[in-house]
């Protein structure tokens, strides 16, 4: 699948660029998404099933809005994405990104449900804002390296990627991803 996406390098790379100067100052100085910063610390210090543990653990954390209405909100689109209802799941997940805009899940959870729908520049709109409400969100780092793949822009998705193993060093798909990459690569210069 060829798609193509008018001026999408310069605003990919102005977003990694926003992600990439706002990963120190937020590792060290936040309280981000209600747990220690010295948890992000110790995710890219730790051997891998502690590191799995840790990041089950800071996701599950970032899935805490604080009020109970848009957890549920986010529930039911979570639920709404593992049963294959990416409308209902969009509905639910766009409630719930104008309700409570600050809170970056939302945003991740929809571009999720956008890039199933294969919505990319939703998509990559709806990661930019997730990324901006938490650069630290190593998922949403690999989900914006999935769709740069997914738009035949290789070089870039490896940044996204190694921008999320920054974070999370024993992040599996990411690393698979970076793998795939890499013998893509190689394939061609054969």
């Amino acid at each position: 699948m060829s798609v193509k996406i008018h001026n999408l390098k310069p605003i990919v790379a102005a977003m990694l660029l926003t992600v990439t100067f706002s990963l120190p100052l937020q590792a060290e100085n936040a309280d981000e998404g209600g747990f220690p910063p010295d948890m992000l610390g110790a995710l890219k210090q730790a051997e891998p099933a502690e590191a799995k543990r840790l990041a089950d653990e800071i996701a599950l954390r970032w899935d805490q809005s604080g009020s109970p209405a848009m957890d549920l909100l986010l529930r039911r689109g979570q639920d709404a994405v593992a049963r294959g209802d990416l409308d209902a799941a969009i509905g639910h997940l766009t409630a719930l990104t104008d309700h409570a805009p600050d809170f970056a899940e939302g945003w991740h959870l929809r571009a999720s449900a956008l890039f199933q729908k294969e919505q990319f520049g939703p998509a990559m709109h709806d990661l930019e804002i997730a990324l901006h409400l938490n650069p630290n969100n190593f998922r949403a780092l690999y989900g914006l390296g999935v769709i740069l793949e997914q738009l035949e822009k290789p070089k870039l998705a490896v940044e996204a990627y190694e921008l999320a193993l920054a974070i999370y060093p024993h992040y599996d798909d990411a690393k698979k991803a970076m793998e795939r990459l890499s013998a893509q690569a190689l394939g061609r210069t054969l």
